[in-house]
């Protein structure tokens, strides 16, 4: 909708020379500028006082809102850093396991430097530590036997374990912890180049990189199928969506999770189609979610809205 355009500015002169009804229909016009651009300014007042506890915007859009320094005499909500006062302290209980045993023979007397030590019954004083090997990648070298059946003559060759895969440089123990580091610890491929070079002390490729990538996401892919279907007969799940980039371009990341599980799903939009793709055309049991339009109206048996978001809205009503 086009803005109506303000009359234009106009000396006393000029105004002197005006008739009335031009004078009225100026000032008529001048009124009506007046109670939008107010209207526009209440509007722009409500988002500016809006943060995430009073909207449905994010909290990480709080820090936009948030001093550089504390305000002297404020005190903070929540827990403070660190232990707390009046905390029960826990002792470890050790790992659970211990992979090594190493005993630390007792040589020399730390107070007078003397070699001799008393002989007979000795104690021993035990420390369970947790520690990074020097090479805590290993390069295994599996030469297979050859051999020949001798009622056939069918070549016949020694079995590889499971973690070794014929024509691939990596075990799938070491892809699978690269995929976690992927996609749950959202490192880069050159983050997992340099921790292989810097931790494990060798080098792979980017293209190896990418190419276990692709090798992961194959291999869960007929689970995730599965997942998918057994998440639409569930009798609730919780349905959100966020913006995620990807190569400057906005994605949405759609997650469906319920208990015991969380499947997401790499959508282009927020729209109605990626619900239905991911839940059907309708679902039998409570969906959960926030109040965004997408989910209103959706054909499920029943639906819970976010506590959250409501309490929002109420806060919103109430400071108007």
């Amino acid at each position: 909708m086009k803005q109506k355009e303000p009359p234009p500015l106009l000396d006393r002169e000029s105004l002197k020379k005006l008739t009335p009804e031009q004078l009225v229909e100026m000032v008529l016009k001048l009124q009506e500028l007046v109670v939008k651009q107010g209207e526009t300014i209440e509007k722009l007042k409500g988002n500016l006082d809006k943060d995430s506890k009073t909207s449905s915007k994010p909290p990480s859009t709080d820090l936009l809102r948030k001093p550089e320094k504390a305000k002297e005499g404020e005190k903070k909500e929540g827990r403070g850093p660190g232990g707390q006062k009046g905390h029960e302290g826990k002792t470890r209980q050790g790992f659970g396991r211990i992979d090594r045993t190493e005993s630390v023979k007792a040589e020399k007397c730390p107070h007078c430097g003397s070699i001799h030590l008393a002989q007979g019954e000795r104690r021993q004083r035990t420390l369970i530590v947790a520690q990074l090997v020097e090479r805590p990648i290993e390069i295994v070298e599996y030469k297979q036997e050859c051999a020949y059946c001798a009622d056939c003559g069918g070549q016949v060759l020694g079995i590889l374990p499971e973690d070794a895969v014929p024509g691939q440089d990596l075990g799938v123990s070491l892809q699978a912890m690269l995929g976690w580091m992927s996609h749950y610890g959202h490192l880069s491929y050159s983050k997992q180049q340099e921790w292989l070079r810097e931790i494990g002390k060798i080098e792979v490729g980017i293209g190896t990189l990418q190419a276990t990538t692709q090798r992961l996401a194959q291999a869960v892919e007929p689970s995730v199928r599965e997942l998918q279907e057994w998440a639409r007969e569930q009798p609730q799940v919780h349905v959100d969506e966020s913006p995620w980039s990807v190569k400057g371009i906005k994605e949405w990341l759609w997650n469906i999770s319920g208990q015991g599980f969380s499947l997401f799903h790499a959508g282009d939009t927020r729209s109605r189609q990626e619900l239905e793709q991911l839940l059907g055309k309708s679902f039998a049991g409570v969906l959960i979610s926030d109040d965004f339009s997408t989910y209103n109206g959706y054909g499920a048996a029943a639906q819970q809205k976010c506590l959250a978001h409501l309490l929002r809205h109420f806060n919103t009503i109430f400071h108007k």
